[in-house]
Parts: structure tokens; sequence; C-alpha cells
């Protein structure tokens, strides 16, 4: 069967009609169009006072797309767009659960604190850090959810043992896989594991907002959201789709992945998400056999570039065997080997950050000017 084309895509979307007469793509409405081994991602551009109500319009869109032979995957997103010589506007606050501020319905209803576990670089062990402190939350008595956020390169269905597509009861929502008492949901599950992610924009931005808004998280008391490194387009989705209660930098010692960790932090002030702390992993290491310890990729390098940001430093986490070895097997160190120093270190962070989420206001995502 042959694969269908953009131009067949296209075709598709204009027996979409738009709501003001004519269809969806001759009313220039369909934007950043992008097919890739059949992965097809795009934005529709509305009125933001009417974003609620197109929502059917979204949905009847991927579903159009679907039906073509050879695609995989559809992720449309809704964006909001200011006419050809008129002022910017402002989007309204994206909606919160009563009693939070704006109040009305949330983007992840149920969820109590929304944190991201970012770095600058890749390499320096921000998954399996992610992971790690996920099941460290569930030690203090906490209900867990863990968003695989890093769509070019999910790995939280190997670190935590998952594998096969995610059920939908529903039709529509899909429900997380569960491993060691977490919520789990990752791209992951959805696309084979050695299947490039090649995605520009608006693929990665409404990929991440379906897999917060389209799975059924339940009530959580804190949702852990992995991000991918670097400053990019699945950042600023983040920080501007929901009111993430804070940020968790993670870095290993050396200059060069300092200098980028300096990028991620400065990223989230801009944005005006709080910087909870940084976490330096890969601090130093104890050989297992005669305890010597070896500073491989310097020491206190994170700390003090904390003290010179004004965070908090959350703890240091050793280049360990163990660590890796529990990770690659899917069985990460805090619910394989819970009173391992290790596990402990974990422990002691996840402590000091939900302390730190307790004594914060919850926050409403933030105001987005739309140009």
């Amino acid at each position: 069967m042959a694969n269908t084309t953009e131009s067949e895509i296209r075709a598709a979307l204009a027996a979409i009609e738009a709501p003001n007469g004519g269809d969806i793509v001759s009313r220039g409405m369909v934007q950043g169009l992008v097919l890739r081994e059949g992965h097809v991602g795009f934005s529709i551009e509305v009125d933001p006072a009417k974003g609620a109500q197109m929502e059917p319009l979204r949905k009847a869109a991927e579903a159009a797309i679907m039906k073509l032979p050879g695609i995989l995957s559809v992720t449309a997103v809704l964006t909001a767009h200011k006419g050809a010589g008129q002022p910017a506007r402002q989007a309204p606050p994206a909606a919160t659960p009563a009693g939070r501020p704006g109040g009305g319905k949330a983007l992840v209803p149920g969820v109590k604190h929304i944190i991201a576990i970012a770095s600058g670089k890749g390499g320096v062990g921000k998954s399996t850090t992610a992971t790690n402190l996920a099941l460290a939350f569930t030690t203090l008595g906490l209900r867990v959810g863990l968003l695989d956020a890093d769509i070019y390169g999910p790995s939280q269905p190997r670190l935590m043992g998952l594998s096969g597509r995610p059920e939908s009861r529903d039709g529509k929502t899909l429900e997380p896989k569960v491993a060691f008492g977490v919520k789990v949901m990752s791209m992951g599950f959805i696309v084979e594991e050695d299947t490039p992610m090649i995605w520009r924009g608006p693929m990665v931005m409404s990929a991440i907002t379906q897999l917060l808004r389209e799975v059924n998280w339940g009530d959580l008391d804190i949702l852990v959201c992995d991000l991918p490194p670097g400053t990019g387009d699945a950042q600023l989705t983040m920080a501007q789709s929901v009111p993430l209660a804070g940020a968790v930098i993670v870095s290993t010692p050396q200059d060069i992945a300092l200098l980028d960790a300096k990028k991620g932090l400065n990223m989230f002030k801009k944005v005006d998400v709080p910087v909870l702390g940084i976490i330096e992993n890969m601090s130093y290491f104890s050989c297992p056999n005669c305890g010597h310890r070896s500073e491989i990729f310097a020491h206190g390098g994170a700390k003090r570039e904390a003290d010179r940001a004004g965070v908090e430093f959350l703890g240091d986490i050793p280049l360990d065997i163990q660590i890796r070895e529990t990770s690659d097997e899917g069985r990460p160190i805090v619910a394989s080997d819970p009173t391992s120093p290790h596990a402990l270190a974990y422990g002691e962070i996840a402590a000091k950050v939900w302390n730190k989420l307790e004594k914060t206001p919850q926050r409403a995502a933030p105001r987005i000017v739309l140009q």
C-alpha cells in the first residue's frame, strides 16, 4: 500500500469545514504541516476567544488524517494568530481547577503539582534522575505520575521496565501504564523504540500537549516531567501550556556542562518558572573494590553555580555502576535497593523538592502574548 503524500493530507483536511464557511485549508487555518515516516503534525489557527469550542474541529482533522494509508500518528494543536495590522493579543490564562487562580478546568485536572526535570545538554543522566526522583516521591507517600516529554529520545519505558501500547477505555483518552506505583506515559509506548523522532516545532508542541491533555492521569500529588535536553520547543511548550510549579536542573560538575545548565536555568527564569534547585549528577566515583574516590568530572561545580544563581543546591549523586545497571534493567535503584546510599540520596532530594512545593502557592499558567 502506497504511503500518503502531503498533498493528499491537505486534500483530506480540505474536507473539514471552517467555522465561518469554507474549509480549514482554503481559509489558511492549517499551518506548519509536517510529514515524517507516517507521522503527521500541524497546527490549526483559531480565534483565541473560541479555543475551547474548536476542540471538535481539531479532533475531526486528526480523524480525517488517520483514515489515510500509511499514517501511524497524527498530532494537531490549536493555536491563535493576530490579524495583519492588528495589535498583539493576549491569550487568556490557561484554565486551572476550582480553588486555583483563574478557576475553571485544568489542562491536567486532578494534578496538584507539575515539575520539570531539565538539563542544558544531553548525557548528564537527566532521565535516570527523573525516574529515581519520581520513585523517591512515592516513598514520601505521594501519588506520582511520570511524563516522558523527551519525545526525541524517550527512555522512560526502558528505565521503568515497561513496554507495549497504552490502552484506551473510551477511544479518546489513553490510560497511563503503572510501574512501582508510578503512573507513566511516554511517546515510547506509541512509537517503536528504534524509530527516529524527526519532528519540527508544531509536532513537538502538539505531541507534548496531547500527552498531558489526553491521558487519564487521575488524582496526583505530583507529575514529574522528563524534558529533552536544551532550551527548545519542548521546554517552551511546557512552560507556556501548564502552570509548572518549578523546574529542577540536572548537570554534571564540569565547566562545559555547567555552561549549558546555566542556559536552562536562565530560560526558566525568563518564562517565570521557579527553579527549585540544581542537582550535581555523576559528582564523583567510588571504586566498589577499594573505596577510593575519584572526581572524574571535577566536583562541586553545580553547587557553585547554584550559589551564583541564588537557587538551592539540592544534592549530588555519584557515578556508580549500580545506578547504571538497575536503570538499564528497568528496575531503578530507588525501587530495587531502597536502603542503599544512592536511593537515600534521591530520597533526600525528593523531600527537599516536596517541602519547597508545599510552601509555594500554586500558580496559574502564564499569560502568553501571541505574535
